[in-house]
């Protein structure tokens, strides 16, 4: 019988990444999931050694470096599968890492996408940024996750052991229902990267759909394989998505005040990064707000074929507030009735 999942990871200049995981992805999926490397215009030797060391493995090469939205919509066109799992190279899965998220998702069709725990590869008791135990955000559009407020990880002591519902899950191993990928356009191709999930999750809810987190299966996460934490032109990605995925998700009513809020913020963060001496991420975030208006009238356009409405998950209180003025360090600490 014809496999259902489709494992595809995707690679730019990854040689080193794919030597290093991608013996652990065949380990592990094989029996359950085709494996699949789609490539962003390599120019390292990412293909020719795939194609002598794992020639099992499948091979979809995008013509030109498309990011990570992009990337992934061209290769998913090729793709024949119900289910799709998003992996990042960077990431060690672990045994039986595929079964319990695709029992999951088959016990309910609303469900829309999951994921797995996710643990930091450098610290293997720790939650990982990029994931956690499922992603949320605050009302003023702060993603955070269970496991991670702002910088601040903490250690896995079972505290997030429940199966939950939650706001996104994380781009570096989701899985999704491939027919609802496409139904709903897959990941915003003008994200180029960064925050693409966590729009494409909150356009499934506010069509109806459920996103999950389970603790049954847990991956290990490197991060920052491809943009640094410290590089100006992740901090653009950053403050410009997040403008963007507010405006076309948030229902008409919350826009004029998130904005307004968020921009008062943002002008602190911008005047922190100058007293820090981080010069070229001050200019980043004025970059991001010049960009969005820029791109107003497409997302105008995009937010038009969007069902606004009001969905779990979303922090009633400031992130902000929580964390810098009341000293909050964990989701746990956090208590809202909208989980």
């Amino acid at each position: 019988m014809e496999k259902q999942v489709a494992v595809v990871i995707l690679n730019w200049n990854g040689r080193k990444f794919l030597e290093q995981f991608l013996p652990s992805v065949l380990d592990h999926s094989l029996e359950e999931a085709r494996i699949i490397v789609a490539d962003n215009a390599s120019t390292d030797d990412s293909l020719a050694w795939l194609a002598v060391h794992y020639p099992q493995v499948e091979i979809i090469v995008n013509s030109k470096n498309y990011g990570f939205s992009q990337g992934y919509n061209e290769a998913l066109k090729q793709v024949d599968a119900r289910y799709y799992v998003l992996l990042n190279s960077d990431i060690e899965v672990t045994p039986g890492w595929i079964t319990p998220l695709i029992r999951l998702m088959e016990s309910d069709p609303q469900i829309a996408a999951c994921q797995p725990k996710l643990r930091s590869w450098h610290d293997k008791t720790s939650f990982e940024y990029a994931g956690g135990a499922g992603g949320f955000i605050d009302n003023l559009g702060y993603p955070f996750c269970r496991g991670r407020l702002f910088q601040t990880l903490e250690k896995d002591e079972g505290q997030y052991d429940d199966q939950q519902e939650i706001f996104w899950a994380t781009g570096a191993c989701m899985f999704v229902r491939a027919s609802l990928y496409h139904e709903y356009g897959g990941l915003d191709n003008d994200f180029f990267a960064h925050m693409e999930e966590i729009d494409f999750c909150w356009r499934l809810k506010n069509a109806g759909y459920k996103i999950m987190y389970s603790p049954e299966s847990t991956v290990y996460h490197v991060g920052g394989g491809t943009l640094p934490k410290s590089s100006s032109r992740k901090t653009f990605l950053n403050f410009r998505n997040n403008l963007i995925l507010l405006y076309k998700n948030l229902p008409p009513a919350e826009i004029p005040r998130v904005f307004i809020l968020r921009f008062v913020l943002d002008i602190i963060a911008s005047l922190k990064f100058l007293t820090e001496g981080f010069w070229k991420d001050y200019w980043a975030v004025f970059r991001a707000y010049i960009a969005f208006y820029t791109s107003l009238p497409t997302n105008k356009i995009k937010r038009s074929g969007i069902p606004h409405r009001k969905v779990t998950g979303i922090y009633s209180g400031s992130l902000v507030w929580a964390y810098y003025i009341k000293g909050k360090r964990k989701f746990s600490e956090l208590h809202n009735s909208n989980w």
